[in-house]
């Protein structure tokens, strides 16, 4: 009988640690979760509070075909600056700033990040004008560009690379595009919310 009263305290001390070991998942020491303004209302992110959750299969494979699933540098071309997730979640929450999702639409629809706007890199050069340039007659007028930040799905994806040097050729200021090139792999990766 003792050894089963034991055995009941220590299961219950067991089930109490276990719960006890689940600890909140925050962004940083001291950010829990930001609101981001969207054309449909404002999207709180977060991270995802299970501290057993997974990556799904879809975004765990490794080793795709290069080309053109190559590695892609760390600056895709001169002048544009690469940034994390925490820089990314800064520029999401500042009204003069635009964050692209610079994949194809049906990747877009599928999940991304909240607050992106869908113009696909093989667009970008014609929607110039949708990042504060002015159409003249000569293209774009690019002395007013916003600043952008662009992200396709990981570092082994060219479309944002791709997208910022079409932007810079058509005359886009290279100094006004970021490059978050850990893409939806990395924050998919971090459990931040993904749109539905």
């Amino acid at each position: 009988m003792r050894f089963l009263v034991i055995l009941i305290i220590s299961g219950i001390a067991s089930g109490w640690a276990l719960t006890a070991a689940a600890k909140p998942v925050g962004i940083t020491p001291t950010i829990d979760e930001i609101t981001v303004p969207t054309p449909n209302g404002d999207v709180s992110i977060s991270r995802v509070q299970d501290n057993e959750n997974r990556v799904d299969d879809g975004w765990t494979r490794t080793s795709r075909a290069c080309p053109p699933f190559c590695i892609q540098p760390m600056t895709p071309a001169e002048g544009v600056t690469t940034i994390g997730e925490l820089e990314l979640l800064q520029m999401l929450v500042d009204p003069e700033m635009l964050v692209i999702d610079s994949r194809v639409v049906e990747h877009f629809i599928g999940g991304s990040i909240p607050g992106a706007l869908s113009i696909p890199h093989s667009e970008v050069t014609d929607r110039l004008d949708e990042l504060g340039c002015e159409i003249d007659f000569d293209g774009f007028d690019c002395q007013a560009a916003k600043t952008v930040a662009l992200f396709c799905n990981g570092p082994w994806c060219g479309q944002s690379p791709s997208a910022a040097r079409n932007m810079i050729a058509a005359g886009y200021p290279a100094d006004r595009i970021f490059y978050y090139r850990g893409g939806m792999q990395n924050w998919r990766m971090l459990g931040l919310t993904v749109t539905k």
